[in-house]
C-alpha cells in the first residue's frame, strides 16, 4: 500500500485531477491519498490570527479542511472512496479502489503531540503511513524539489513542517519528496509495482 500525499497548493492546480484520475486508475486498490489543507486550512490560519483562537481549535478546523478536500477530491474523481478509519480505508483497498483519507479520527477534545501548527498535512501523511505500514510514502509539493535536499534540509527550508522528520526517522518505506510535474515518474513506479 501507498500512502500519497497531495499537497494542498494543487487544490487550485489544473494538474490535481491528473493526479487523482492517474492515481485512481493505476492505484486502485494499492494507494490512499492524503488531502493537504489547501485554501480551508489557509482560512482556519487567517481566522486564527483574527480571534487568536488556541491550536487545539486551529487543529482540527485544518482536520475538517483536510476532509472538505477529501470530499473535492471524490468530487472531481467520482471513483475515489472517501475513508475516515483504516477498516474503511482497507476495505477501500479490498474493493479494488483508491481511498482518500478524511481524517475525522484525529479531531481531539484536549491537546496532544499533533495539534500544533508543527505538525502539518504532511506529518499526518507519515502518521498514517505508519499506523497503516504502508510500502510507500509520496510527499507532492508544488514548490521547486532539490532532489539532493534530504528531510531535514527540507524542514529547514519550510518544505516540511518541525516534526516530519521525527515522524520518518524509523520508517521501514521508502519516502519520495516530490513535485507536481513528477507524475511521469510516479506512474513509472506504479506500472512497475503492478508487474512485478
Amino acid at each position: 500500500m501507498w500512502v500519497v500525499k497531495i499537497g494542498g497548493s494543487l487544490s487550485r492546480d489544473p494538474l490535481l485531477q491528473t493526479w487523482l484520475h492517474e492515481l485512481n486508475e493505476l492505484g486502485g486498490g494499492r494507494v490512499v491519498i492524503v488531502p493537504g489543507g489547501g485554501g480551508f486550512a489557509d482560512q482556519v490560519r487567517e481566522h486564527q490570527a483574527i480571534w487568536r483562537f488556541d491550536d487545539l481549535a486551529a487543529h482540527n478546523m485544518a482536520v475538517l479542511a483536510m476532509a472538505q478536500h477529501a470530499l473535492m477530491m471524490q468530487g472531481l474523481c467520482r471513483r475515489l472512496v472517501v475513508a475516515a478509519t483504516e477498516s474503511q480505508i482497507r476495505h477501500a483497498l479490498h474493493e479494488g479502489r483508491a481511498a482518500v483519507w478524511a481524517p475525522f479520527g484525529l479531531l481531539r477534545q484536549e491537546a496532544d503531540t499533533l495539534t500544533s501548527w508543527d505538525v502539518t498535512s504532511d506529518s499526518l501523511a507519515a502518521w498514517l503511513a505508519n499506523r497503516l505500514n504502508a510500502e510507500r510514502l509520496l510527499i507532492v509539493k508544488s514548490c521547486e524539489i532539490d532532489s539532493a535536499c534530504d528531510v531535514e534540509q527540507f524542514t529547514a527550508n519550510g518544505v516540511l513542517d518541525k516534526r516530519f522528520a521525527e515522524l520518518t526517522r524509523d520508517a521501514s518505506y521508502p519516502l519520495d519528496i516530490l513535485n507536481k510535474r513528477d507524475w511521469p515518474r510516479v506512474r513509472e513506479r506504479l506500472l512497475h509495482a503492478a508487474a512485478s
